[in-house]
């Protein structure tokens, strides 16, 4: 009870504060840069106007050759993170459209999503893009652009194989994400779209089939960043679809009588696409799996239909409380974020205001866009990384315990640099092996008219990584090195990370609009250890194992990691735990909380520097890892044979 008065009276002074904020001017603070930001120009009108929530009007941001940070403020030497190795990867044979360039209406502007898997099994990631489509299409009248199954050919490249595998969609696609719903030892596929969403089922040999008609979660309209998670402990994956805006592709809003409200289709005083704040929302759906391939819409008797009609952007499902049970996050665009707790009767409590997740510290909404979870200051405790509209800032969240939230970005150092910035896929990743997440965002601006104003930001951007300086109390940007991934200039959506060449370092998959994939691989000169863990639930548990918890503990540091499905922007990624070791050369201890069983199990790794897989029950197993270790520490191909076993 305490704890819930806590949150009332923060909640009242969130309210008192933002008050207080309505009635000061526009922001024009100088950010933590090197450059003195300029007075406002007579470009930028004294209050924000648009239909996505910001944090009101700012004076751009210009680095020494007058140009936004957003796609410059480079340096010319530093450490090298990153590598563009796109197109070496043979990746850039694939293109992603959305709409037209003119992004006239909001549905053209928010992208599609990319999912990490490793859909045959051979140990190796595998890469699926969702692509958008066109007016043309969608009328019949051209033929729609078509998702890309890239296949990992363990040598640094990728093939296309979305044709041979039945997974080219061809609707207008949005999110994805990964989950084992059929506990059949392989990896499913759900896809959405505006129209009807797909399920495919991953049928063993290199293909899938769509199943959703049958499975029935087609849905309708505009879905978004879709997740799997076992809400009800029955041992079997359930799958939460966030809806965005409802919309009318025979009447797309736009400002005037019949439309949108003027105030809601522009930005700075510029006229733009209209929305999301002033259309009609789309509700959420939580399907219940009943294990003969069929789902149940359960939404409204588990407390998640979202009758507001938020606008949802992402989603994933995570146990915050440490109670055993997972629990529901949803990034809401323009309108406060969900925190759904678990109360093991199969519903959930909406505590998305009294845990402090649902507004920023300033009580204001922002337009979330990216979800990143993970235990960044080694708590014990899962944290919370939100992106947002430019114009506002990111926002981190740090767990108190029990579910309790509060907002620490400013403390961490990380906020005033983000303003200018607009975020979209993000994940906690140890990209340099130290023990300690970091934070990775990918950016970019949905009106392409920012670029013909001097605002301070920019259409394509490049991505922001945050170095953890101090055990998660300080963050520190790493600099965009000149030539480096770091310095890539895209128009970011959708985002997922893992390991591609199983060589203990995360990379980063994104899927730009209207633009070829980017694949920027982890070269961190680093020489820190690290392990990797594939869990395999037994009976009783998900087969993937999404919802499991391990506390791994090398040389006096304990760490935690989740297996998740969806989170970062409509994206899924490597579903393997990744744990940085440090200078540490054994793992002291490994324990493992199954989700949904509940069993606590404890194991021990015989190595490190390599992945292993565990299944419940069993302890460490043989796997197709035992290969690729020997292969990769001897430096040796691995060959094709391998592939499928």
């Amino acid at each position: 009870m305490s704890n819930q008065i806590g949150h009332k009276r923060r909640w009242h002074w969130a309210c008192a504060a933002a008050a207080v904020l309505l009635l000061q001017p526009a922001f024009s603070q100088v950010r933590q840069q090197t450059i003195e930001p300029p007075a406002p120009s007579a470009d930028v009108p004294a209050a924000p106007q648009s239909g996505s929530a910001t944090g009101g009007v700012f004076a751009p941001v210009l680095d020494a050759e007058k140009r936004p940070i957003t796609e410059g403020d480079f340096v010319k030497t530093g450490p090298k993170i990153y590598e563009d190795i796109s197109a070496k990867a043979g990746l850039t044979s694939w293109h992603h459209t959305m709409g037209t360039p003119q992004k006239k209406y909001i549905i053209e502007e928010i992208g599609s999503g990319v999912c990490l898997l490793d859909y045959d099994r051979d140990g190796w990631l595998d890469i699926y893009l969702v692509n958008g489509s066109t007016y043309d299409a969608q009328d019949g009248k051209a033929e729609p652009p078509h998702a890309a199954l890239f296949h990992n050919n363990h040598d640094g490249t990728f093939t296309n194989v979305a044709n041979i595998a039945g997974v080219t969609n061809g609707r207008w696609g949005f999110g994805c994400a990964v989950g084992d719903y059929d506990n059949d030892g392989w990896p499913d596929l759900a896809v959405t779209n505006f129209g009807k969403n797909r399920l495919y089922h991953n049928n063993h040999n290199g293909t899938f089939t769509d199943v959703a008609e049958k499975a029935g979660v087609t849905l309708g309209n505009w879905s978004t960043g879709a997740s799997f998670g076992d809400y009800d402990g029955d041992g079997r994956l359930d799958l939460f679809v966030p809806g965005y805006v409802h919309y009318d592709m025979a009447h797309p809003p736009s400002a005037g009588p019949a439309g949108a409200g003027m105030g809601f289709c522009e930005f700075r005083g510029v006229s733009v696409s209209c929305g999301p704040r002033g259309l009609e929302g789309e509700p959420d759906h939580l399907f219940h799996n009943n294990g003969d391939g069929t789902f149940t819409d359960v939404s409204v008797k588990a407390g998640v239909s979202d009758p507001n009609h938020y606008y949802g952007f992402s989603s994933t499902f995570v146990d915050v409380n440490n109670d055993g049970k997972v629990d529901l996050l949803v990034a809401n665009d323009s309108s406060s974020n969900y925190l759904y707790i678990n109360k093991g009767n199969g519903a959930f409590e909406n505590d998305s205001f009294d845990s402090g997740f649902a507004l920023n510290r300033s009580g204001r909404e922002t337009a979330s866009m990216g979800l990143a979870v993970g235990d960044y200051n080694n708590s014990g405790q899962v944290g919370i990384y939100t992106t947002t509209f430019s114009d506002d800032y990111n926002t981190l969240f740090q767990n108190m315990g029990a579910g309790n939230f509060s907002e620490t970005t400013s403390r961490a150092g990380i906020d005033q640099i983000t303003y200018p910035f607009l975020g979209w896929g993000t994940e906690f990743i140890d990209y340099d092996n130290d023990g300690w997440k970091d934070i990775f965002v990918a950016n970019g601006h949905v009106f392409p008219q920012v670029n013909q104003h001097q605002w301070g930001t920019s259409y394509a951007e490049r991505p922001l990584l945050f170095h953890n300086i101090d055990q998660g109390k300080k963050f520190q940007i790493v600099p965009a090195v000149e030539g480096t991934g770091l310095a890539e200039v895209i128009p970011s959506r959708g985002a997922a990370f893992g390991d591609l060449f199983n060589d203990g370092k995360i990379d980063v998959v994104i899927n730009a609009i209207d633009h070829t994939p980017v694949l920027l691989r982890d070269v961190s000169a680093d020489q820190n250890h690290w392990v990797g863990i594939q869990l395999i639930g037994g009976p009783g548990t998900p087969r993937d194992a999404v919802g499991s918890t391990v506390y791994l503990t090398a040389d006096g540091m304990r760490q935690r990691g989740d297996v998740m499905s969806g989170g970062s922007y409509e994206s899924s990624n490597d579903q393997r735990l990744h744990f940085g070791l440090g200078k540490a050369t054994s793992v002291d201890s490994v324990e493992i909380h199954w989700a949904s069983s509940g069993k606590v199990e404890r194991v021990r790794l015989p190595g490190i520097d390599r992945y292993y897989a565990i299944e419940e029950g069993k302890g460490v197993v043989p796997s197709v890892y035992d290969a690729i270790a020997r292969q990769m520490a001897s430096g040796k191909k691995e060959p094709r044979s391998l592939a499928g076993k």
